[in-house]
């Protein structure tokens, strides 16, 4: 990510871009410390990032991101999950992997 003198601000907009594009309205976004995920998405529509994704690279933000405001959406990983991740984040599956190594 380009250096900023507000990196949690410019995170909390990439999120708030991503859910205008998704077309999903989120209660709340913030950006915290998590110690074993990446993001989460609660059903009352808070969707929390976690702190370490501003050290990670631009593509596997937007991974994330998009896969957490999907949730607001689609509970479960079904195809249609599947598929709009694959329409917004293309390759996402090859940053599954990654994902998963924090849990």
């Amino acid at each position: 990510m380009k250096s900023s003198l507000y990196p949690v601000q410019d995170l909390h907009r990439r999120a708030l871009a991503w859910a205008l594009k998704l077309k999903v309205n989120p209660r709340t976004v913030r950006v915290q410390a998590m110690r074993r995920k990446w993001g989460s998405c609660s059903s009352a529509g808070t969707v929390t990032l976690a702190a370490d994704l501003l050290d990670q690279d631009a593509r596997f933000q937007d991974y994330v991101i998009v896969h957490e405001l999907l949730h607001l959406r689609y509970a479960t990983h079904g195809r249609v999950f599947k598929a709009l991740m694959s329409a917004h984040v293309p390759g996402w599956q090859a940053m599954e992997a990654r994902r998963m190594r924090m849990a």
